[in-house]
């Protein structure tokens, strides 16, 4: 699977579409959707199950210098809001700030990130990797891991500072549960 193979299956599910073009107008700085959603969605048109199947939510990645959590949770709200009538759950997130949380909630190391791409580089697995925006008249894609992975359902680990083996093992078997056709690397 090459990029634009990718990105036409991955908007095929029109949530993804409608919060690709709201984060244009918004005009949110280094703001990406990412994750389960793109390569679920390409996961389901493979597979040919519903487009939603298996999406629990909606991740988006913006990068703002202003660390506040009242600067963040205008974020959510004005998205939210403008996005309500897709009865989807939508998880936005500044990227800025994720080293303030995260290690109180996992328990792992999480230094500060400079862009929405380095969030993107330190998730649990390597097929979820992934984000688009738009670009202009186009669209942006980063997959620093490719599509081959993808295509094939198949789930890896990605040993990032912010690794858990529990939560690559617990993330795998939802997915497993829900396209048993997957392949999942073991995380040892």
């Amino acid at each position: 699977m090459d990029r634009d193979r990718f990105l036409a299956l991955a908007l095929k599910n029109p949530v993804n579409v409608a919060i690709i073009e709201e984060l244009n107008r918004l005009g949110l700085p280094d703001a990406w959707l990412v994750a389960g959603c793109l390569v679920q969605t390409v996961w389901n048109v493979i597979t040919k199950r519903a487009i939603d199947h298996g999406i629990s939510d909606y991740d988006v990645f913006y990068f703002d210098p202003d660390t506040s959590w009242e600067a963040e949770d205008a974020v959510i709200r004005t998205l939210q809001a403008r996005l309500d009538h897709l009865g989807a759950k939508i998880e936005i997130r500044n990227q800025a700030r994720v080293h303030l949380w995260y290690p109180d909630k996992h328990g792992l190391p999480y230094p500060p990130l400079t862009r929405s791409t380095d969030g993107i580089d330190r998730f649990l697995t390597e097929n979820t990797q992934v984000g688009v925006r738009r670009a202009g008249d186009s669209y942006e894609v980063y997959a620093p891991h490719g599509f081959d992975d993808i295509a094939a359902l198949i789930v890896r680990p990605n040993r990032a500072l912010n690794f858990s083996v529990a939560n690559y093992a617990a993330k795998a078997a939802r997915w497993k549960a829900l396209w048993p056709e997957m392949t999942v690397i073991a995380a040892e």
